[in-house]
């Protein structure tokens, strides 16, 4: 990707984020555009350009059609080269997005096959005999089994986009990767699948296969955040930020937490109390109450401690969690709780002067940027790995306010990331 300018379609608008905060911190100016982008224009300074999605857990038409919607807006702005960024536990819902996505792209850009990873060390994911691993445990045997939308129960990574493509996939294993990139761009020129997966340990890993890549005819290159920095590593001066980091100014500090992830849970008791919680059960049943209420004791709270964060849950209680999607099902109980939280988020800005807000959850992230109006994020600062501060308009209020927005995927960041995020905000 040398002096090429970087288009990635992501799948979430948390995993965006998690790639935009790795290629900032290695210096990229970086543009976070939310949902398939309308007529907007690029700034002309080389940065990379990252368009999240909500095509995760869509139904696959849906998915192909977003995806290919966002190719065609790259093409026509003059960034042939896409990125496929899946997330690093390779989920999606059980018909799968991740290899219809594939193929559609590999038809509309005219590349022969597809290569890719979902390694991304820094969040502990890795690929060995194309079997995924979360830390030293298969992904089948983490807690990413168990997770309400798109568990992943088998770590066999060939055998499960096998079951959603309609052509061949193969595997590249470590020993070639470990050969050196000529030998790796051999083995992967003369694989005989198309889709290919390919082991990979470390930023070693990475490293070789984007310079075994570089050296292919142009091939659809996906995976999680890992390759892409890999990639970028190697990408001329161009798009290199220049950007002041600003300190957060003025506004009220909220948290808005719709994962249910432990490592979030862990987040919420650090960073804790919790202000206000979302009920599902109440939300389904009347949602305008139930947001209503939740703006009342937010209100209450900035009276009482204007320079606090708020912290409103809807999934920290894993009792109340299992109920509620024990009575109205998994997808209507978590549809109920997005909502809901949208619609906090947008009171809060519009009546009670919220300008700092920490999103924790890919779909809860979506829900709230959708109600708000915010397009696009300009990445200022890198908390943790994947997670970073950005800056929008609201243009879903009147005025367009200028927020400070975290999005951060559930099992990302360190367990004292809600209190972390704010001090690095403030310097």
């Amino acid at each position: 990707m040398n002096d090429e300018r970087i288009g990635v379609i992501a799948d979430d608008v948390t995993g965006a984020c998690d790639v935009a905060a790795e290629l900032r911190e290695i210096g990229l100016t970086v543009d976070v555009l939310l949902g398939v982008p309308a007529q907007e224009d690029l700034p002309d300074d080389g940065g990379a350009v990252v368009i999240g999605l909500r095509t995760r857990t869509a139904p696959r038409a849906v998915a192909v059609d977003d995806s290919l919607a966002a190719a065609e807006w790259l093409r026509r702005r003059g960034i042939t080269r896409w990125y496929q960024k899946y997330c690093s536990t390779f989920d999606s819902t059980p018909e799968g997005m991740i290899g219809p996505v594939a193929e559609a792209l590999m038809a509309a850009g005219g590349f022969a096959a597809s290569v890719g990873t979902p390694c991304t060390p820094h969040a502990d994911r890795t690929v060995y005999r194309g079997h995924l691993f979360v830390g030293d445990r298969l992904v089948s045997e983490s807690s990413l089994a168990h997770h309400p939308l798109t568990p992943m129960t088998d770590p066999d990574l060939v055998r499960v986009l096998g079951r959603q493509t309609t052509l061949p996939v193969g595997l590249v294993r470590h020993r070639d990767v470990r050969a050196g990139p000529p030998a790796l761009a051999a083995a992967i020129r003369t694989a005989s699948a198309p889709h290919l997966l390919v082991d990979a340990l470390d930023e070693r890993d990475l490293d070789s296969i984007a310079i075994a890549v570089e050296a292919l005819d142009p091939c659809l290159v996906g995976g999680g955040a890992g390759l892409i920095t890999a990639l970028a590593r190697r990408a001329g001066p161009g798009g290199r930020t220049s950007d002041p980091v600003e300190a957060h100014q003025g506004g009220r500090r909220l948290i808005l937490v719709g994962s249910a992830s432990e490592r979030t849970r862990a987040q919420v008791a650090r960073g804790g109390p919790v202000t206000a919680t979302v009920d599902a059960v109440a939300a389904a049943a009347d949602g305008g109450d139930e947001v209503a209420r939740a703006l009342a004791l937010l209100e209450d709270f900035w009276m009482r401690h204007p320079d606090r964060p708020a912290v409103v849950s809807a999934s920290h209680d894993l009792e109340a969690l299992r109920l509620a999607q024990q009575a109205l099902g998994v997808e209507r109980a978590g549809a109920a709780v997005e909502d809901a939280l949208a619609a906090i988020a947008l009171g809060s800005v519009k009546r009670l002067g919220a300008r700092h807000l920490l999103i924790a959850g890919g779909e809860t992230s979506g829900a709230v940027t959708r109600a708000l109006g915010i397009e696009r994020l300009r990445l200022t600062r890198r908390v943790d790995a994947g997670v970073a501060w950005g800056i929008g308009a609201a243009g879903a209020v009147a005025g367009g306010p200028r927020l400070h927005v975290l999005l951060k995927s559930g099992n990302f960041g360190g367990e004292d990331l809600f209190v972390r995020a704010w001090e690095a905000a403030a310097t």
